[in-house]
């Protein structure tokens, strides 16, 4: 896409027909009416979303963006801002949590660096999208330009819409980069209208003093850029991350394509509400991997009107509850491709 109003204006709305195709047909399917239930619901909003109302889902991946985040310097993560890029190594050599996770849904996983202050490897594995090391400090300065934000939106357009073409069917959106649950919690607070009492968690551990810490910091942020939620791109840019803005226009790209997005945890679902507020039809192709133990994930959740699969306290991020969730949606497009009908089985259907 060549700019971002076609990218929103490329996303179409969902197909209605293939839904009720897919409702009728899961009437029809050896089973009592719901009595799979929500995964009959998930099959039919499959079929809404793809326009296909059997789609075969069998070319999953991860898309892991890392990025940097100056507000660390505030004290508000028990761990050193080095470490973003240390994982991003990680990620490469294969030794991550998602590693293991995507792994065991049989999902690819996309690294990129969206913004990480470290130097990294030159390996074709690693997809460079950065503009800046890492972004501003959100309590005392904008985390990026207006026009920073937009690029990396496009960024992550770009390369969803390469992977799409080389057979991309099953987006899961995870990231990387420590201080980023505090920007999410701002977003989630500009975005919503939530206190930060009501969208600051604890993150990667921080104890009370440190939650408070934090909470004091989102409260500046918020007050500091005086961001409105009509204003969904200025308020990424004030107090987004890299990473956050990237995963934002990977999800507006998927859409365009109808393909099923599954949002990982607090940071992503940051990411999906700017992208909503961005484009009112994005929400109907975002699927909610899992909700996490961060407080402001709840919240952020219902905004969207997403109903979680899993809820299993997780709040590691990297796209690990996104990665479980994987293997659910599969699921649920093979229960469409694969069981036979009444009448296909010779199976009598309920008489009453």
């Amino acid at each position: 896409m060549n700019s971002l109003h076609d990218l929103i204006d490329a996303i179409p709305l969902p197909d209605a027909a293939a839904e009720r195709q897919a409702r009728a047909r899961l009437d029809r399917l050896t089973k009592p009416p719901g009595s799979l239930g929500v995964l009959e619901d998930l099959a039919a909003r499959l079929a809404a979303i793809t326009g296909q109302v059997c789609p075969p889902l069998d070319h999953p991946a991860v898309l892991v963006a890392a990025a940097d985040h100056g507000v660390v310097a505030e004290g508000v993560s028990p761990y050193p801002q080095a470490v973003t890029g240390q994982m991003v190594r990680n990620f490469l050599r294969g030794g991550a949590a998602i590693n293991a996770l995507a792994g065991a849904a049989g999902a690819q996983v996309i690294v990129v660096d969206a913004g990480v202050a470290a130097d990294l490897p030159a390996l074709p594995e690693l997809r460079r999208a950065a503009v800046m090391r890492g972004s501003g400090n959100l309590r005392r300065e904008p985390a990026m330009s207006r026009a920073v934000a937009e690029q990396m939106l496009l960024a992550g357009a770009r390369i969803v819409a390469e992977e799409a073409d080389a057979g991309l069917d099953l987006l899961a959106l995870g990231e990387m980069g420590i201080g980023n649950s505090t920007a999410a919690a701002c977003l989630t607070s500009a975005l919503t209208g939530a206190a930060p009492e009501l969208t600051t968690g604890r993150g990667a551990g921080v104890d009370d003093a440190g939650l408070a810490r934090k909470r004091a910091v989102v409260a500046d942020a918020l007050a500091r850029a005086c961001v409105s939620h009509a204003d969904p791109l200025g308020a990424l840019a004030e107090l987004g991350g890299l990473e956050i803005a990237l995963l934002a226009g990977a999800a507006l790209a998927a859409a365009s394509r109808r393909i099923p997005v599954v949002l990982d945890g607090y940071i992503a679902t940051s990411a999906a509400l700017a992208a909503a507020a961005l484009a009112p039809r994005l929400p109907a192709y975002l699927i909610a991997g899992h909700r996490s133990a961060e407080p402001g994930h709840r919240l952020a959740l219902e905004h969207l009107g997403l109903r979680p699969l899993l809820a299993l306290d997780m709040r590691l991020g990297e796209g690990s509850g996104a990665a479980l969730a994987i293997p659910i949606v599969r699921a649920a497009s093979r229960v469409m491709r694969e069981m036979a009908t009444f009448e296909d089985a010779g199976v009598s259907a309920r008489l009453m």
